[in-house]
């Protein structure tokens, strides 16, 4: 199947698509679409930057088009989880243009946001509701919204809700919903839980594999410069002067440390902002949208950007850190060469690194190309608790330990505690259990 005709959507939906200037479906699309139409629970993989978000919303909306009966008071008929308030917006804002000119209506919810804003906008119930767990939770706790009329659930990059521990959240969430229901799950990865996920979540479901797991953008261009962790910021400054054009995303591994880069470079400077997890929404959503517009042509983020953000106009990436869990660095390099387009990415590696180096590569199944530095001999990071002893732990790479972009990797800003995205629970990763009928 080559067009969006051949797929069984309406004509009306047709239409907004050709709006949006939507040409051809991808492959995870071509595939998908038809299936989720006929009501199949579907398990689809594909890298970033491929049109998963159009793979299930489109023939999700279809269906909705279909069902005559008005909205109920804080209800809700299909329901899609995300893990990052940003993912959640970029998610909304694809199926906001899709049910243009419709009756379906579009609602998100986020933590860092009002509360009392979200609930007044779901007192009359809504068609579709984009949501992080977190606060979807504090909702259904405040008896706000109700879930027994949903009976279409889409999972989203599943495989960094596992990592992040949502399925505690999960777990809570789906015996809530309406049966018989459909559920979607959809990610770039495939680590070991998700096969429990599918068993435990999904009936009878069709697997979609467009890509190998690990497999980067076919038109991304990675390269490798090795660097001590105190000469990455020339280093990084050094780049981004011989590349003036287009938008450069840079990757750091804590909050503080990438806070501490973007203000570096706005000294020197740059036009550079920064969201993280100690960003409030608002902060992140004005850094997104300088960004996006070019009046700041650098956005220097945690893992919470790795996937959520879809700008064309993404030129560069540069990963100032190397990120500890390998998946994320293809989630990272997938914010460029998107839309069809080219891109770059480079990243530099400082000794403390090497394992992460190795574990990338291993993933990918491939070498990344070397275009400066000297390979060092490995050195073990400093561990994440440092000095348990209340003593401070002795200075790393000419800096006070964990004060660069450098540091822990797992409690990045999608998982930090201000984000207001994540209920109070463990953040071990546990067995998938069968959830409660």
């Amino acid at each position: 199947m080559t067009n969006f005709t051949d797929l069984g959507l309406s004509p009306k939906l047709l239409t907004a698509i050709t709006a949006a200037g939507y040409d051809k479906p991808t492959p995870i699309q071509a595939r998908a679409i038809p299936l989720i139409i006929e009501g199949r629970d579907l398990m689809g993989l594909a890298q970033t930057g491929t049109g998963k978000t159009a793979a299930f919303g489109l023939p999700l909306i279809n269906r909705l088009m279909s069902q005559t009966e008005a909205r109920k008071s804080k209800s809700v008929k299909a329901l899609i989880l995300a893990p990052t308030r940003e993912l959640v917006n970029q998610i909304a804002a694809n199926l906001s243009t899709y049910v243009s000119g419709s009756h379906l209506k579009v609602v998100t919810v986020v933590g860092g946001t009002s509360i009392n804003t979200q609930i007044k906008r779901l007192a009359g119930g809504t068609d579709i509701l984009v949501a992080t767990p977190g606060r979807l939770i504090d909702l259904v706790d405040r008896r706000a919204l109700f879930l027994n009329s949903a009976t279409y659930l889409v999972l989203d990059e599943a495989d960094q809700m596992l990592d992040l521990g949502f399925i505690h959240a999960l777990r809570k969430i789906a015996p809530l919903l309406g049966t018989p229901r459909q559920t979607l799950l959809f990610s770039a990865t495939m680590p070991k839980q998700m096969n429990e996920l599918s068993a435990a979540y999904l009936t009878n479901p069709v697997r979609i594999q467009v890509a190998p797991p690990g497999k980067a953008a076919d038109k991304v261009t990675q390269s490798l410069h090795f660097a001590s962790q105190g000469e990455k910021t020339d280093l990084l400054m050094s780049y981004l002067n011989k590349s003036p054009e287009g938008l450069a995303l840079v990757f750091g591994r804590t909050k503080h440390g990438s806070e501490k880069l973007k203000n570096t470079l706005v000294a020197r400077g740059f036009d550079a902002v920064s969201i993280h997890g100690n960003k409030s929404q608002g902060q992140r959503e004005r850094a997104l949208k300088a960004f996006k517009s070019g009046e700041a042509r650098i956005l220097v983020a945690t893992d919470v950007a790795a996937r959520g953000i879809d700008i064309p106009d993404v030129s560069h990436v540069y990963n100032y850190d190397l990120p500890e869990v390998p998946e994320n660095y293809i989630h990272r390099i997938g914010r460029t060469a998107r839309a069809g387009k080219d891109g770059e990415a480079i990243a530099f590696c400082a000794a403390t690194e090497i394992g992460y180096l190795r574990q990338i590569e291993k993933i990918m199944k491939t070498e990344i190309k070397v275009i400066g530095g000297i390979r060092p001999a490995e050195e073990k990071p400093e561990p994440r608790g440092g000095n348990r002893g209340g003593r401070k732990s002795a200075p790393h790479g000419g800096g006070k330990a964990r004060s660069h972009a450098g540091g822990s990797g797992r409690r990045n800003a999608a998982t930090a505690k201000p984000s207001g995205d994540k209920p109070n629970q463990q953040r071990r990763r546990r067995s998938v259990r069968k959830p409660a009928a």
